[in-house]
């Protein structure tokens, strides 16, 4: 019994019988050729059918997939209809889910959604805060419309995804007024590690955990918390519990910020470039007010104060 035969893989199917090899159609759809073979089996598994052909020379569509090449194309042919039907809905209701690590939530996203609901007043909008990973894997699979994540510059992004850059930033040392470190005009590896002022640190997984570990070469500070997220992270600097070492557009504009309960120090001889990246799927058609919500994101980062690089989108970040 078929169970669970997803569009996307007819559309890859498809896509391997016009351009008459695997290699070519993973080309055009952006996707590793691997990825798309694995995508394929998994749709022969389901239908108990071999769709492709596979012999050293590459992979060509077999003639059992040619027989059913009708009923795939009749079924992406009536799910086009229903996408085109569905259209006039897509403007002016449905629900977009945004996934988004915690350090582009709220200088950037609070006022975009704020916006956005003024020129869509009945679309709902979701905002999950995941991991870069989780989100990566909802985008791929429908969960998410679109996703906010950080990379560091050299960093490789999913070629399945298109990635938009919006901000780039400075790791910082985010602390207190009060801080003795904020007396510096830069807070060192060192300074971190003395164990003046307690560390907080983002969870593994996270990509500021993943440039803390670079940032003191392994070694541990002599007390530190941990923490799930850059608005705890935060959080816990504003009630005295430590420093913490966020992007400077994280920082830059945040309600604590702008209340004078939190500041921020460049870190001494670092020169690493933190990305914020707007993701979404290459494949299948975007909503309307997902494209919206997109464009508006981008305008916005246009505009900001923070500092920006070129606007464009990304298969990989050269270093």
């Amino acid at each position: 019994m078929v169970r669970r035969v997803r569009i996307e893989q007819l559309e890859y199917i498809a896509a391997v019988t016009r351009l008459g090899s695997l290699r070519r159609a993973a080309e055009e759809l952006h996707l590793s050729q691997p990825a798309l073979s694995e995508t394929v089996r998994n749709l022969e598994r389901e239908l108990g059918v071999d769709l492709l052909e596979r012999k050293r020379s590459g992979a060509t569509i077999s003639v059992e997939g040619r027989e059913l090449l009708p009923h795939i194309a009749s079924v992406i042919e009536a799910v086009d209809r229903l996408r085109g039907a569905a259209g006039d809905q897509h403007r002016v209701s449905r629900m977009i889910r945004l996934g988004t690590v915690n350090t582009a939530t709220v200088p950037l996203l609070i006022p975009a959604v704020r916006e956005f609901r003024a020129t869509h007043p009945v679309t709902q909008v979701e905002v999950v805060g995941a991991q870069q990973a989780e989100i990566h894997r909802a985008l791929l699979e429908g969960g998410f419309d679109l996703g906010l994540v950080n990379c560091l510059r050299g960093d490789d992004v999913p070629p399945s995804l298109e990635s938009t850059e919006l901000l780039r930033g400075r790791p910082v040392v985010c602390l207190r007024p009060d801080s003795p470190l904020a007396a510096r005009p830069t807070v060192s590896a060192a300074d971190l590690l003395d164990g003046r002022e307690p560390l907080i640190v983002m969870r593994s997984g996270y990509l500021m955990h993943r440039l803390i570990h670079r940032l003191l070469a392994g070694r541990t500070p002599s007390f530190s918390y941990s923490t799930d997220g850059a608005e705890m992270g935060k959080l816990m600097v504003a009630e005295g519990l430590g420093v913490t070492v966020l992007p400077d557009f994280s920082v830059i504009g945040d309600p604590l910020e702008r209340g004078g309960a939190i500041t921020h120090r460049p870190l001494a001889d670092e020169v690493t470039e933190v990305l914020l990246m707007i993701q979404r799927r290459r494949s299948g058609s975007v909503p309307r007010a997902v494209r919206d919500l997109h464009e508006l994101f981008v305008r916005r980062a246009d505009t900001s104060a923070t500092p920006r690089a070129p606007r464009g989108s990304a298969g990989a970040i050269a270093p």
